[in-house]
């Protein structure tokens, strides 16, 4: 028993050498008076050893997170707990990203994931604005206008970009948008484009209803401004800054948080121990670290611009303006034959881009038939019995209200939650239905969000039990659009991990994935949620929860294939479709 004994005072000294000298003196004169008693008596003071070590975790957690090595704790690959250290946590260890403790597959992955969004934007140097991308000047050309078209064919787009001295530009880099439609059959679809960086861009579209066509390409960012909205990606991933309140009694302090912090002042350490999400505040004057009372935006970073770089995000000028055509801008397309129509079918089936198209307002994927609930009892007979999870941002939150408000019979259950933040709750007892919201861990730019409402989406995935009547939906991307994509991607993958294991004990756990969408972009959002922005993390997401057993909501394309004008939160008609695609994976069509 003594030799427990003394590894058990090997292990102590090892884990918990920060503690202060007072306390140690205190724990290693039990120590040396439970070797001297007999056997008998050994466990009942090793236990009271015991709870004046977990005494002093406590207080070293507490006091010394902002020390400059700390310990973070997170899960590997396979699923076991790995600590590693972080070294000179006032230094911000994470922004360079080299403390990430990836395993070989996984590093893998990151470098592939990065080498993918890889946007070609040459290095000419400064470019004067007169010489940037004008949209007014630009035009784009129909290249086989005059062929007979059916439904199902491919439709090639040519674009050509100018300057504002009408001079044909040599490169690429260049964002834009693509979509066709028919405004009287209120029928949409995106088109795939393609950058042959010289200056010239070909789309391509599927054309997926019979009727005139028109064609619409936007210039979102000139290639000018995208190389300053890469600059900030990487070199200002504070531009949003968020604050938290430390109180305790009469005292109270609020300090600067985000995922990196200028160095030289203490920090407190707020890592989440399962995950190995990083998150740090300025360690107030007079207050601990466990007195955090909650957590809000602190605003937006201004004069993050010089004057040249302004005029490359002007409204009305260059972000979201229309190319005209030179030529025609629409196409007429005809019905195929029954038989044609038939193969129609499966060639859709196949199909992957576009995931699917509008007609009379209403979303067909390509992929499967889905259903329309129309009526609020088509709801209550799909989730009878069910508990529905939703996790995330503002963007999924928008599913709880329309729920809330079209089901009568769901009734929300006031749990004093801020307004906008949650969590949410609300109830069916005649059906047995349970809806919850609650919103992601930080970074995320909510007004108020109490402290012990913050929580990662992996945890709260690990800790549900799943099964047939269980359904989980997840959105998580407008508040990582300010941060370097290495945040975004360790983010998934927790999350993703999480998932994996969900539907491991639980196969029958139906889960949910509501993409990125489009907004509306003026001067100051263009620096903080461009659209090119949330294209990246959307195009992480789908690459990364390939595979994995989900479904995917393709809200992407499903903003911009509509005829509305994009924004964050999309109009009822649009969250009308993303909640029948959403009830169609869990209650799916009888075959």
């Amino acid at each position: 028993m003594s030799s427990e004994l003394l590894a058990f005072t090997q292990y102590v000294d090892h884990a918990y050498h920060g503690a202060t000298e007072f306390l140690w003196s205190f724990i290693f004169g039990l120590l040396s008076l439970a070797i001297r008693e007999t056997c008998g008596s050994c466990g009942q003071l090793l236990e009271k050893v015991l709870m004046v070590v977990v005494l002093v975790i406590n207080v070293t957690q507490v006091e010394y997170l902002d020390h400059e090595t700390a310990s973070a704790t997170f899960i590997d690959s396979s699923g076991h707990f790995v600590s590693s250290q972080l070294t000179g946590v006032s230094r911000n260890p994470y922004c360079g990203y080299e403390h990430q403790t990836l395993s070989s597959q996984e590093r893998l992955e990151e470098d592939s994931l990065l080498a993918a969004f890889q946007w070609q934007v040459p290095d000419v140097g400064p470019v004067p604005f007169l010489k940037s991308t004008d949209p007014s000047s630009s035009y784009f050309v129909i290249l086989n206008s005059a062929a007979l078209f059916k439904v199902g064919s491919q439709l090639e787009v040519l674009v050509h970009v100018q300057d504002f001295q009408r001079k044909p530009k040599k490169y690429g880099g260049d964002y834009l948008q693509a979509r066709i439609h028919s405004p009287k059959l209120q029928a949409g679809a995106v088109g795939r484009v393609v950058d042959y960086q010289n200056g010239f861009y070909k789309v391509f579209f599927t054309l997926l209803w019979p009727g005139k066509v028109k064609v619409a390409i936007s210039l979102v960012h000139p290639s000018e401004g995208i190389r300053v909205l890469q600059h900030l990606q990487e070199g200002k991933p504070d531009r949003v800054y968020f604050k938290s309140l430390f109180r305790s009694g009469r005292i109270s302090e609020t300090t600067e948080c985000n995922v990196c912090l200028p160095g030289g002042l203490p920090l407190c350490n707020f890592t989440d121990l399962y995950t190995g999400e990083p998150w740090f505040c300025f360690k107030p004057k007079k207050l601990p670290c466990s007195s955090r009372i909650n957590h809000f935006k602190g605003g937006y970073l201004k004069g993050l611009l010089t004057a040249a770089e302004t005029a490359f995000f002007q409204s009305g000028v260059n972000i979201k303006m229309p190319i005209n055509s030179s030529g025609p801008d629409w196409v007429t397309v005809i019905p195929r034959s029954i038989k044609e129509a038939n193969n129609l079918e499966l060639f859709q089936g196949s199909g992957t881009f576009p995931s699917g198209y509008y007609y009379k307002d209403q979303w067909r994927p390509r992929k499967f038939k889905m259903r329309q609930f129309n009526d609020p009892d088509n709801i209550t007979e799909c989730l009878q019995r069910k508990v529905v999870y939703l996790f995330g941002d503002s963007t999924i939150r928008q599913w709880f209200e329309y729920l809330t408000t079209f089901v009568p019979d769901l009734v929300e259950f006031n749990l004093g939650s801020p307004k906008n933040v949650g969590p949410f709750l609300a109830v069916d007892q005649k059906h047995n239905i349970l809806l919850k919201y609650r919103c992601h861990g930080p970074p995320i730019r909510f007004t108020t969000v109490f402290s012990n409402d913050l929580r990662y989406v992996a945890n709260e995935l690990n800790g549900i039990v799943g099964g047939k009547n269980t359904v989980v939906a997840i959105a998580v991307w407008s508040h990582f659009s300010t941060f370097p994509l290495e945040v975004y991607i360790r983010r998934l993958r927790n999350i993703r991990r999480a998932v994996v294991q969900l539907l491991d004990r639980s196969p029958k756990t139906v889960v949910v994935i509501r993409t990125a969408n489009a907004q509306e972009l003026g001067p100051e959002v263009s620096l903080f949620n461009s659209d090119w922005y949330n294209f990246q993390l959307d195009t992480v997401l789908r690459k990364m929860f390939s595979g994995v057993g989900v479904y995917l909501v393709d809200a992407w394309e499903m903003t911009l294939a509509h005829y509305l004008p994009h924004k964050l939160h999309p109009d009822e008609v649009i969250v009308k479709n993303q909640l029948d695609m959403f009830l169609s994976f869990v209650c799916p069509l009888e075959t």
